[in-house]
């Protein structure tokens, strides 16, 4: 198992936490905080590839996927409050998580010959589109209409990966170049309150 591998079965694990323990607090059932961690795990790669036309689906064709997601939603129902203490390391683990995610997702949609700038949208949907299900699904405002620099982060990373990938930048260098740089506008923007111009 590569890096690159582990970190996707990570970030879904996190994601499917992330997912379940949203709805949980409602208290909901199994099955509704099941269902909604699911959804958050595989929301934006299964929109990414069905808008490429890229089939089977991720989730579909590596069952390890199911079996991390398997495993984040019974891991928030048996450790709750623990993971309910740790929001902070998974606000980490979702900024990296969203990072990876949005990369990936620019090199699947270059891998398929679409033009840079669907690459670019392809990954910042990778990244965001299964948290704006979850939001949805639990009667909160979207994410990507709240105040918080989000989805603007994954579109900034995507930009500079494509434009490092033009001038042929070595790809390791570009992932970590890449995932730096959305790593540090959501951190940064967080911890300075930092946010978008509004439209009034």
């Amino acid at each position: 198992m590569d890096l690159q591998y582990g970190l996707e079965l990570i970030g879904t694990f996190v994601f499917a936490i992330s997912g379940a323990l949203a709805i949980r607090e409602r208290e909901h059932d199994m099955f509704g905080a099941g269902f909604t961690g699911f959804i958050t795990a595989i929301g934006g790669g299964t929109l990414r590839d069905i808008l490429l036309d890229s089939y089977p689906l991720v989730w579909i064709g590596d069952v390890r996927f199911l079996y991390a997601i398997l495993v984040g939603i019974l891991a928030a129902f048996i450790f709750p409050r623990f993971l309910s203490k740790l929001r902070k390391t998974f606000f980490l683990f979702d900024t990296l998580g969203i990072a990876f995610f949005t990369v990936l997702g620019v090199e699947k949609a270059l891998s398929l010959g679409m033009r840079p700038e669907i690459a670019a949208i392809m990954g910042m949907f990778s990244a965001v589109m299964g948290g704006v299900i979850r939001d949805t699904l639990t009667n909160e405002i979207p994410i990507l209409f709240r105040k918080e620099v989000y989805a603007s982060a994954c579109l900034a990373g995507a930009i500079v990966y494509l434009i490092l990938n033009y001038f042929e930048v070595p790809r390791d260098i570009n992932l970590l170049i890449s995932i730096s740089v959305i790593i540090a506008i959501r951190m940064l923007s967080v911890k300075y309150k930092l946010s978008l111009p509004r439209l009034d």
